[in-house]
């Protein structure tokens, strides 16, 4: 356990471009490649090649190259798709890593480590989305139950070395946004290649990183760090720049306004981003930050501290089920036990290894 909470430390300190002092390689190595943030190493590696063992240069060195290569065919694989999508009469808006390819210099293009490209369309633009794709050769490897709240369709070609997640609504729950409007009026126009897109401005961008790693991901209820997300805020925040102001005035509710200072918290003290004191002080995201960092440092501690969600449970409910007053339905429990299988769902993965996660 001491290895890894070190490993924590010596691989924020070199993903901040700290000159390295008594480096475990081997266990930063090991957790970079356990949380995706290798390619990232790369500033770094240039920065200080002369005092670094040499074999932990070249492997640096040989996987950014590798991820440039990979997101170079991302790049043309996205483009390909967006033609494709247009020549329906859709324009799509470009998310997560999507948007970073479109937006990124091409030479800071390897940094960031991409596991498939993120696509938004219109709810009623949907079914075009999908027949345009199929027409280039995708086909459906998975997609969201009909009883699903949350639509979403993953396509995927043999050639290609991502897939294609299509979705109609921006990552997360839909009560999250509710006060920030429509997803386009947060969007510009933009040009890819030959293909015509909407890339979220900056900060909404980042908002809804927060968002998918926060709710989507579960990360606020297991305690979980994206360091490769948090990289990719920092990265966002050095080359658009984040406007702190904006991101708050889209934070509707007790609940969101904790995650996303729990994120901003992390930022801060692993990365070294200038946070605004009056959003990383408050008690309960210091807390599940503390919770972040013990977890990240001593795995065992997972499961016990899922009973930190009790901290916000309330939050949840009220805000979650918001809606349901105003439609008619009854509205639960503020403090009503969670349901069994969401007790089991939240064990599961609190024990499991989850790429990426730490």
């Amino acid at each position: 356990m001491t290895r890894h909470s070190a490993a924590l430390t010596s691989l924020c300190n070199c993903l901040r471009g700290l000159p390295p002092v008594e480096v475990e390689w081997t266990s930063v190595i090991g957790l970079a490649n356990q949380t995706l943030t290798t390619p990232a190493l790369i500033d770094f590696v240039d920065q200080f090649a002369s005092v670094l063992p040499e074999d932990v240069c070249t492997y640096i060195r040989q996987i950014h190259r590798r991820n440039v290569l990979r997101n170079d065919r991302l790049a043309g694989q996205l483009e390909e798709a967006v033609i494709a999508m247009n020549g329906q009469g859709v324009t799509p808006v470009l998310l997560k890593g999507a948007a970073t390819l479109a937006t990124a210099p091409v030479e800071r293009r390897g940094v960031r480590l991409m596991c498939d490209l993120d696509i938004m369309v219109m709810p009623d633009e949907a079914e075009r989305a999908v027949a345009a794709l199929g027409a280039i050769g995708y086909e459906i490897h998975d997609q969201a139950r009909p009883e699903s709240r949350r639509w979403y369709v993953e396509l995927s070609r043999p050639r290609d070395v991502g897939t294609i997640d299509l979705q109609r609504a921006a990552p997360g729950p839909a009560y999250l946004y509710a006060g920030s409007g429509h997803a386009l009026d947060h969007c510009v126009p933009a040009l890819l290649g030959r293909g015509r897109v909407y890339v979220p401005t900056p900060t909404f961008r980042a908002l809804m990183l927060i968002i998918h790693d926060q709710f989507q991901d579960y990360g606020y209820w297991l305690g979980e760090l994206d360091l490769r997300h948090l990289v990719g805020l920092r990265d966002l925040n050095d080359s658009e720049g984040l406007d702190w102001q904006e991101l708050a005035s889209h934070v509707s509710g007790e609940l969101m306004k904790n995650a996303v200072e729990t994120q901003l918290l992390a930022l801060a003290a692993l990365l070294g981003v200038e946070i605004p004191r009056s959003m990383r002080t408050r008690l309960i995201p210091r807390l599940q930050f503390m919770r972040q960092l013990m977890q990240a440092r001593f795995p065992a501690t997972r499961v016990p501290f899922l009973a930190m969600t009790v901290l916000d449970l309330r939050n949840y409910r009220r805000e979650a089920t918001s809606g349901c007053t105003q439609t008619g339905m009854r509205r639960p429990g503020l403090w009503s036990v969670p349901r069994t299988d969401t007790l089991k769902f939240l064990l599961r993965a609190a024990t499991a290894v989850r790429v990426g996660k730490v």
